[in-house]
């Protein structure tokens, strides 16, 4: 499930990223996302290729990958995102859901630290 007022589109500096045509109050589930699950050995070598950019740990261990579908591998990272992420590992899906209004026109965000205020440096951060 992904609203249909969401759009993919090129951003100035980050390649693509998903955008919404209409204003978003906080709180709303904007995205239902199911996911292929994967095991340490596939994560290996997943690790090896451009997709690493793109998988999430999964599981309770976080012993596991997923490949999320959907619009979710094209939202943009930022420290003080406009969504966050949920992890269902029960239904293999994962969530998104806004946490600020966004206005029309806006890029949507999730923290890839998976709070979506977390403001600890990730990989291509760090120094």
């Amino acid at each position: 499930m992904v609203l249909r007022f969401l759009f993919i589109a090129s951003t100035q500096n980050m390649g693509r990223g998903v955008f919404t045509r209409e204003d978003i109050d906080a709180g709303l589930l904007i995205e239902v996302a199911p996911v292929i699950v994967m095991g340490a050995e596939d994560r290996k070598l997943l690790d090896q290729t451009f997709l690493h950019d793109y998988i999430f740990e999964w599981g309770e261990q976080s012993d596991q990958c997923c490949m999320a579908l959907g619009y979710v591998p094209v939202y943009n990272h930022s420290y003080e995102s406009n969504c966050e992420y949920e992890m269902d590992f029960d239904n293999q899906q994962i969530l998104i859901r806004s946490v600020k209004p966004v206005k029309a026109g806006e890029e949507l965000f999730i923290n890839y630290n998976g709070e979506w205020n977390n403001s600890t440096p990730l990989w291509f951060d760090a120094k």
